[in-house]
């Protein structure tokens, strides 16, 4: 067992670069100062992540629509799923199989909390076909949104 005094610890720190302290120096300040919490915390909780599973030929009238309303930035996914749609029967090569997963598109965007209605309303729009499959929205609660670049928070970051 060794015993290390502040005299050892000295010369640890002098032996390392002065480059790679200064660097971990400025990565702490930073990751203290994201780590903060907001002067007004009661805007926690004021942002929502709208998840929305659609057709895939619908991905560009949902995309207009947002982008109608002011919504820039969004993650698109492709995906597979099934509800109550339930998959499908194909051919291939003269055989028939069943497609028990179908192709879908996940769209996910981060939002204020004043936009949830109208955002709910122009996406339900611009999806809808009136068939089984048109898709699902999912609403949850966001509690941080930090831009990476910046370090801006919660909606300054939206």
């Amino acid at each position: 067992m060794h015993c290390h005094s502040a005299f050892s610890f000295s010369i640890f720190l002098t032996s390392c670069s002065l480059s790679r302290f200064s660097f971990l120096a400025h990565r702490l300040q930073y990751l203290l100062r994201v780590a903060e919490p907001l002067p007004n915390s009661d805007r926690r909780g004021s942002m929502k992540l709208v998840t929305v599973i659609i057709k895939p030929f619908k991905l560009e009238d949902v995309r207009e629509a947002l982008s109608s309303i002011g919504i820039q930035g969004l993650t698109v996914t492709e995906v597979k799923g099934f509800g109550r749609q339930k998959g499908h029967a194909e051919l291939y090569r003269g055989a028939e199989y069943s497609v028990n997963f179908l192709p879908k598109v996940k769209i996910d965007v981060a939002i204020a909390d004043d936009q949830l209605d109208e955002v709910i309303d122009i996406v339900s729009k611009a999806a809808y076909t009136g068939k089984i499959g048109d898709g699902k929205i999912f609403v949850a609660e966001l509690q941080r949104v930090i831009r990476i670049r910046t370090g801006e928070a919660d909606e300054a970051a939206l």
